[in-house]
This record gives C-alpha cells, sequence and structure tokens, in this order.
C-alpha cells in the first residue's frame, strides 16, 4: 500500500508548515482551525444559524438547504475533532458537500466540547439535537421519516453512538448512517494506531491527548457510548463507513464495519488506501476525496429513496 501523491503532497506541506497536535492547549488548536478553514465553493439556496433546545442551554445549529423544494430528507451531522476542536465553521464545506450531493438538507450540529464538557456532554447534545429533529419536520420543512445521521472522526464517533441510541427510541428512525474514519474503539491498540502513529495529519499522540481531554475516568473507554464497537448493533441503521489506509484510527473503522456486517447491517464500506486521515473535505487537491464524497451521497440518496 502506496500513499496517494497527491496525498503526499498535502502532507509534506502540512510538515513543511509545521503544523502539529503537540504541545497545544485546546483554546490555542481550535483558534488555529479557524485561521485554516478555507470558504467553501458551493452555492447553496439557503444557509440558516439558529438555536435548539438541548441538555445544558441551547444548541447552536447551521441549516443547509440545497434547493427550496418542500419535504426534502435531512441529514443530522456532527463534526469532528476529537470532542475538543471543530465547530461549524471548520465543517462548513463537508456539510455543503452532502447538501448538495445527496441533495438533502443538512443541519449541523455545535455540540459541546471537551474538556469543558467531558463525556458522555457531547453525545447528550447530540442525541438530544437528533430527536429534536426528527420531531420537528414541520418546523424545519423537511421529511423527517428520511432521517440520517453522518460524522467525520469523532463526529463518526457520535453518529454512530446516536444511531444506536435510536434503536430504543421509536419517535426517532435513522435509516441510514455515514460514518467517515470514525473513533469506535477508545481502548484497543490496533495496529494501525502504531503504523500511522505519526506523519499523517493525526497522530497516535494526538489521540491519547482527545481521549485524556474526554474522559472523566479510564472506565469510560469501554462504555458503548464511547466506544460503540461494544455495542450489540443488531438492528442499526444502514451504513456507509468511509476509512483511510493511513490513518491510525483505520483498523477500527474497518472492524465496525465488519461488526455491522456480521450483526446483519446493511453495510457499504470502502478503505481508501492511499489516503490519510481528515481527507474527505480535501477536495480541492485530492481527487480520491471526490470519490469518498460520491460513495457517501450515493449511499444517502439511495437510503432516502427507499
Amino acid at each position: 500500500m502506496a500513499l496517494d501523491p497527491q496525498a503526499k503532497v498535502i502532507l509534506d506541506f502540512m510538515a513543511e508548515s509545521g503544523f502539529t497536535f503537540e504541545g497545544k492547549t485546546p483554546e490555542e488548536l481550535r483558534s488555529g482551525m479557524g485561521l485554516t478553514a478555507m470558504p467553501s465553493p458551493i452555492e447553496l439556496a439557503s444557509i440558516t444559524d439558529r438555536t435548539i433546545p438541548g441538555p445544558a442551554g441551547e444548541i447552536p445549529v447551521r441549516i443547509y438547504r440545497p434547493s427550496t423544494d418542500a419535504g426534502l430528507p435531512v441529514t443530522v451531522f456532527f463534526h469532528g475533532g476529537g470532542w475538543v476542536v471543530g465547530d461549524l465553521e471548520s465543517h462548513d464545506h463537508c456539510c455543503r458537500v452532502i447538501a448538495s450531493k445527496a441533495d438533502c438538507v443538512v443541519v449541523a450540529i455545535d455540540y459541546r466540547l471537551a474538556p469543558e464538557a467531558k463525556f458522555p456532554a457531547a453525545i447528550d447534545d447530540a442525541w438530544a439535537a437528533t430527536e429534536w429533529v426528527a420531531t420537528h419536520g414541520d418546523e424545519l420543512n423537511v421529511d423527517a421519516s428520511r432521517l440520517a445521521v453522518a460524522g467525520d472522526s469523532a463526529g463518526g464517533n457520535l453518529a454512530a453512538v446516536v444511531a444506536n441510541i435510536s434503536r430504543d427510541h421509536e419517535h426517532v428512525e435513522i435509516i441510514q448512517q455515514a460514518l467517515i474514519y470514525p473513533v469506535t474503539d477508545g481502548t484497543c491498540d490496533r495496529p494501525s494506531m502504531t503504523e500511522n502513529a505519526e506523519g499523517y495529519l493525526l497522530s497516535r499522540n494526538a489521540m491519547d491527548w482527545f481521549h485524556e481531554h474526554y474522559t472523566v475516568t479510564v472506565e469510560d473507554l469501554s462504555d458503548p457510548r464511547y466506544s460503540p464497537i461494544f455495542s450489540d448493533l443488531a438492528g442499526a441503521p444502514a451504513a456507509v463507513v468511509v476509512t483511510a489506509g493511513f490513518d491510525p484510527l483505520r483498523d477500527q473503522g474497518n472492524a465496525y464495519a465488519a461488526k455491522l456486517l456480521e450483526a446483519g447491517v446493511d453495510v457499504d464500506h470502502v478503505e481508501y488506501e492511499g489516503m490519510f486521515h481528515g481527507f474527505f473535505s480535501m477536495d480541492a487537491g485530492l481527487n480520491v476525496a471526490l470519490e469518498a464524497q460520491d460513495q457517501v451521497a450515493a449511499a444517502l440518496k439511495n437510503a432516502f429513496a427507499r
């Protein structure tokens, strides 16, 4: 397995720029992400910011509409960033991509971050937001019976956990989950965590740092709401799973896709062998990012059409 040439160009550039997660405070990382967020070239019919009720106060959300059509399907999106960084701006392009390519309304959730709000605060916000969307279709002018969840990295973790929780709540019927290089196992040191420990944007040390900031106790790591791979996955919603060959999280994402399949869940999983963690939204410089975006969009559109 070789690193994609376009991926190497990006990683070399980042290495030369001195970009690193190491030795930074959460505030410094958040500030850095804000400075590097690039405007998206994708135009949509409307993008609206508002708040919705949450377990600890109002939750900021951003609503992306690809058209003015009524009754579009809806995807609730959770951003990545190790539960510590990321916001509505950092994943704006990703949300525009999904709204445009999957022809659905996207509701992006600005959940509480650690260490100010540790586990399970992010899950509590993610579930509350999804439940609100599922029960406010008329207010949102969407078809809430065609509801999906999606997210990348830590956001993929939240999407997976929310999808699992929904099985116990008849009023929240999720028909598709889109998991983009998700965190699924906080406890297991799988081979890819060592093989891809450094040099591929997300490092093993960075993951340890994220876990330290998000957890309250070491027991959290084996909680199914933290590590969904420890859940019984029978009856989980259909899933599209994207993993990357040069990602420390590769093996846990692959293992989660395999466990979903074993549980009888409909799974569309592709490992993009020459890619690294974070590649999905880098379509300006990575042709393979467009392939992954199309994979996710096709899975969502197929689910919405059933």
